[in-house]
């Protein structure tokens, strides 16, 4: 060799002298607790949005659609259960819970406003 100490590594690419250590099993699972935690949020989040505008398009009908009103309540109580029932089984818990019940607060709450 002509003396010249090697170039330093920069942190961020692979050496091949000093490999990465294996992921245990707990860091395993806490990875899969925060994933499934990020993906029940996203899913509940998402669908209760659609609950929502469901509930908002119900307020800006006019008068003379009840039947249209009503009916945009019902299926926004009804994405709402959707939505706490999908929550529940992406963490492989019964999505028949009676927690389930209170996606029907937005259908409700639409037709209080609604209506009022």
């Amino acid at each position: 060799m002509d003396g010249t100490p090697e170039p330093r590594r920069a942190r961020h690419l692979m050496d091949p002298n000093a490999p990465r250590r294996q992921a245990s099993p707990e860091d395993i699972a806490r990875l899969q607790r925060v994933q499934r935690w990020v993906l029940s949020v996203l899913a509940v989040t998402t669908i209760l949005h659609m609950s929502l505008g469901l509930v908002l398009s119900a307020m800006f009908l006019t008068e003379d659609n009840v039947g249209a009103q009503v009916g945009l309540c019902v299926i926004a109580g009804a994405f709402g259960i959707v939505a706490l029932a999908a929550g529940f089984a992406i963490h492989r818990k019964s999505p028949l819970n009676p927690w389930v019940l209170l996606g029907l607060v937005p259908g409700i709450a639409g037709a209080i406003l609604v209506f009022s």
